[in-house]
This record gives structure tokens, C-alpha cells and sequence, in this order.
């Protein structure tokens, strides 16, 4: 089995205080995708280059303490892709593939952390231009490879991938125009990217325990009212290899929960 873990840290130095490597230690995966890692080259230098014997690869953000990915892996790739070509969000660290091809096969790992809109108008307008950029480049990634895309989406989906869905129509993350890229991108006919939402090929009728991000803002953690932001996108060959999956709950690292899938397959 490969076990492939996502996780957005909200800081890679604060989930260090938190014991992140003790658990990643005793999960044994064979990767984890990190997403805001809030860090630049220097703080991982003779710190971070590794994680429980995973060899890290990283894509910086060039603002200090903002965005930026990671990936943590057993398997050396084959190659290493930094970014995904728009200069605007390459600029925040926003993508990071490995690529573990071999002569009878092509297959990516990619960490993603797709921009939030609930600042305000300017960087939903970001959200937007990311949302738009960012389909066309994962329709032609699946014409060349298979790969599995692990991230925080910042898109609810559907109603059932949120508590309060009724009453956050109007707010970043369930607008309708977020829901329909998803639908679109899930979509198997000829307009469609043809992707797998992975936990609900899975787990298809779940609702509170679909959740991974909660507000820091009054009880929402403790009265899970939260939101599923956290996927595992994959090409149609790789999410029929999946086999179970797991939302590590109780684990407080930051405001999200880190999401296991086991797939069949090895690198």
C-alpha cells in the first residue's frame, strides 16, 4: 500500500512545536503533502530538509511567512517540478510536483494550496484568476500522466461538505461560481477534467466527519461546525486504487486536519 497524507500546517515552525514530526513518525507514509508552510530556504536549512526519514522538497513563497508547499517523501522522484508556470501564484508557492516516472509509466505526486478569497474582493479576484489558470494546466497534465493532487482546495463542494452551508452561500469557499470549477472539474464529459474526488469516491454520503478546517472563531472546533477544504484530486487509474481513508480529528497542528488515503500501488 502507499499511504499519502495531506496536511496544511499553517506554518511549518509552529507545527514543529506542536510534535508534527513525532506523528509523522508513527504514521509512516510514504509521502505528505504540506501546504502553508509559512518558510523560506534559511529556516529549513539543518532543520526541516528531512521529516521521520522523508526527504523534504519545497517550494518557497517569496513574501516571508506566507503560503508556500511541501512534500515529504520515502521514494526519490524522478524529477522535480516547481510551480506550474503562472508567475503570479509560482510567486507564493503555491504548486509542487514530484514526478516518479519510469519506462512503463508516468506518475506525479503534487501538494497544492489554492488561494482563499475570504479576505476580501482583491484576493477572490486572485482566487478566481488561480481557478481559471489553474483547470486548463491539470486537463493537460492528465492527457500526459497520471497523478494524485493533495491539498487544501479552499472550496466546500457541496452542501454536505459543510455544516452551515445554508447560511454561507454568499461567502468565499461555497460561493457558486467556486462549486460549479469543482463540479467542472470532477465532470467526466468532454468539457470536464474527468478528476476523482478521492474521499467521496469512498466515503460518498458523510458529513460531519467529512470535515477538515474549523474557524478559530467562537466553538467551532469543538462543536464541529467546520468545512471539508482538504482532497485528494486523482486521475480516474490512480482513485480506483484507493482503499480506505482517515481525517485525524483530534490532531491540532493548526486549523486543519491532516486526511490519510492507503492506494494500492507502489512507486
Amino acid at each position: 500500500m502507499f499511504k499519502l497524507t495531506s496536511l496544511n500546517l499553517n506554518g511549518l515552525r509552529s507545527a514543529a512545536t506542536k510534535g508534527v514530526a513525532d506523528w509523522v513518525a508513527e504514521l509512516a507514509p510514504d509521502c505528505i503533502c504540506m501546504q502553508e508552510i509559512r518558510v523560506q530556504a534559511s529556516d529549513i536549512e539543518g532543520r526541516f530538509e528531512e521529516m521521520a526519514e522523508l526527504k523534504g522538497h519545497f517550494h518557497f513563497a517569496e513574501k516571508k511567512g506566507y503560503a508556500g508547499t511541501a512534500i515529504y517523501t520515502k521514494h526519490a522522484p524522478s524529477k522535480v517540478v516547481v510551480g506550474w508556470g503562472d508567475p503570479e501564484f509560482d510567486a507564493e508557492g503555491r504548486y509542487l510536483e514530484l514526478r516518479f516516472d519510469t519506462p512503463q509509466r508516468k506518475r506525479s505526486i503534487i501538494s497544492c494550496y489554492f488561494p482563499s478569497g475570504s479576505s476580501g474582493e482583491e484576493r477572490q479576484a486572485a482566487k478566481f484568476r488561480f481557478l481559471k489558470g489553474f483547470f486548463p494546466h491539470l486537463v493537460a497534465l492528465k492527457r500526459e500522466r497520471d497523478f494524485i493532487l493533495c491539498g487544501d482546495i479552499n472550496i466546500a463542494h457541496q452542501e454536505i461538505d459543510l455544516k452551515n452551508w445554508r447560511s454561507n452561500q454568499k461567502n468565499s469557499g461555497f460561493l457558486p461560481e467556486e462549486r460549479a470549477w469543482m463540479t467542472n472539474l470532477l465532470d467526466t464529459g468532454a468539457e470536464g477534467a474527468g478528476l476523482v474526488d478521492v474521499y467521496r469516491m469512498l466515503k460518498p454520503d458523510t458529513t460531519d466527519e467529512a470535515y477538515t478546517w474549523w474557524s478559530n472563531r467562537g466553538q467551532a472546533y469543538a462543536k464541529n461546525v467546520g468545512w471539508r477544504l482538504d482532497y485528494h484530486l486523482a486521475t480516474p487509474a490512480l482513485a480506483k486504487l484507493a482503499r480506505n481513508e482517515q481525517i485525524f480529528k483530534t490532531l491540532k497542528f493548526s486549523d486543519h486536519a491532516p486526511i490519510t488515503v492507503d492506494y494500492d500501488f507502489t512507486l
